[in-house]
């Protein structure tokens, strides 16, 4: 499928990158080489210096320099370029009023328990905004003047330190936000309680959001929130993430082209399951997680779904610890991240490989209203998410009479109990707070998901109790038609009984 022949976003002129150094990556944070000494001997020896290679340079996460076979030349994190997040840091600092300054904390360092910790996953406005994939850092965003592009980017972060990187691993530090991030200033993150409150009191307004309080530099962390937000705050404080969403929420180019191959190695990968007869849920998750990971992936964008007959109908269910029957539906809500951007697919198939008559219809039914909704996310339908659920429902409701559920718009929740979609980006639930009643533009990247889950009820028909389905699909809004990012993820009836025929 061709992506998008047009940027789906644009930041309004395009600015070149600011110069702020003119080192070499290669001198960054690195000790002159000392002369190579040999053992002593009679034979007179030259003394030599070795330049510096890619492979010498140390940083906490991957460069072109130092993994060209992630990032391109140019690009921050995959996909994204620098110039791309210049572009985002001007379009935040022309969107805030004048003389107005944004803050944001770098996310904190998650335990599950002790010293033991989780993956480490950037706060997504302060990624969005730099492309750091670090903690204990404070990015400010200073707007300058009234045109596109007046804008300062300070940064405090750790700087570098090898005994701390011997045990925790290399850190970008402070020369690299300069050199490679691009900030405008940086500086030790220790020496943001003595600078930064010299850039807020010149602001007239402070654009921020609660910092997080625990892990990492807590004292940083709480001391910047008592600075921005006491009751004797001047300039004062208005919330950041609402400017925030605005430009999140329509997605540019390369962001569409991250969740394309998300949804493309994601539903390549739900394919080759349906395939395989399947006996435990858990062999089934880690099946997805590990092939999401080895096609190209940096792993699973959440934990599974992966759901057994009546176990469906818990719509977060992720235990994932019992069997599966012949005679069910397994149901599969999962999908992989690539380039910080995830997809979020839902799959339903019986465990059999063939459907039994109750289970085609039910599934007919939801898929019949799937694909009707999938269609309406186009900017011509001039819909919201919130108008395509009230015809998702509706939808239902008609289909499930059809097959011979007693089913009006009035308990039409009582089977479907959830919001028909919600937007997708650098979070499975990307831009929270953004409204649903927004209407659908270009750029928007939403998913459609209606889903049926019937309890063991005397109301609903025998016939289909203790089922429970769920069709999902990742799309993008364009002009006149859905971009669907997940369309490697079968789900016609047909197709679906092929793959084990």
């Amino acid at each position: 499928m061709k992506l998008p022949r047009a940027p789906l976003r644009s930041f309004g002129p395009r600015l070149p990158l600011r110069a702020v150094s003119t080192r070499n990556i290669s001198t960054i944070g690195l000790t002159p080489t000392k002369p190579y000494r040999a053992l002593p001997s009679s034979i007179p020896v030259t003394r030599r210096t070795y330049a510096v290679s890619a492979s010498d340079l140390r940083f906490g996460q991957p460069v072109h320099e130092t993994h060209p076979h992630i990032l391109k030349a140019g690009e921050l994190t995959p996909g994204i370029t620098a110039q791309e997040y210049h572009d985002r840091r001007a379009a935040l600092a022309h969107s805030m009023t004048d003389g107005s300054v944004a803050v944001l904390h770098a996310a904190s360092l998650q335990y599950k328990s002790g010293a033991v910790f989780h993956a480490y996953r950037q706060e997504s406005n302060f990624l969005y905004l730099t492309g750091w994939m670090e903690g204990d850092a404070i990015a400010v965003i200073e707007k300058t003047g009234p045109n596109y592009g007046d804008y300062v980017f300070h940064m405090f972060a750790k700087p570098k330190n090898a005994r701390e990187e011997q045990w925790n691993g290399y850190r970008n530090g402070v020369e690299a936000a300069r050199d490679i991030f691009n900030a405008d200033e940086a500086h030790s993150i220790y020496e943001a309680e003595l600078l930064l409150p010299k850039i807020l009191d010149k602001a007239k307004l402070i654009y921020a959001d609660s910092p997080p309080s625990k892990g990492g530099i807590a004292a940083t962390a709480s001391w910047l929130w008592r600075l921005i937000s006491g009751k004797d705050t001047r300039p004062t404080r208005t919330p950041l993430y609402s400017v925030m969403n605005k430009l999140r929420v329509v997605k540019s180019e390369a962001e569409v082209a991250n969740m394309r191959i998300a949804g493309q190695i994601s539903g390549r990968v739900i394919t080759d399951a349906m395939r395989q007869p399947w006996k435990r849920e858990k062999d089934l998750h880690w099946f997805l997680d590990y092939n999401f990971a080895v096609n190209g992936c940096e792993g699973p964008a959440y934990i599974p779904v992966i759901a057994g007959g009546e176990r469906a109908n818990c719509i977060h269910y992720t235990v994932n610890n019992s069997t599966f029957k012949e005679d069910e539906f397994i149901l599969i809500d999962a999908g992989g991240e690539y380039g910080t951007y995830i997809t979020d697919i839902s799959r339903t198939w019986p465990a059999s490989g063939r459907f039994t008559p109750a289970q085609r219809d039910l599934y007919q039914a939801v898929l019949n209203v799937q694909r009707s909704s999938v269609s309406l996310c186009r900017e011509s339908s001039k819909l919201s998410l919130e108008d395509i659920h009230n015809v998702t429902a509706r939808g239902l409701v008609d289909q499930l009479r059809a097959i011979g559920f007693d089913v009006t718009m009035a308990n039409i929740d009582q089977l479907f109990p959830h919001h028909v979609g919600h937007y997708i980006g650098l979070d499975v639930h990307d831009c929270p707070g953004y409204s649903r009643r927004e209407t659908l533009r270009r750029g928007h990247c939403v998913t459609i998901e209606p889903g049926v889950y019937v309890p063991h009820d005397d109301r609903w028909p025998a016939a289909f109790r203790g089922m429970g389905v769920r069709i999902e699909d990742s799309v993008c809004v364009d002009d006149d038609s859905p971009y669907i990012l997940s369309t490697e993820a079968v789900k016609e009836v047909d197709d679906i009984e092929a793959l084990r025929s």
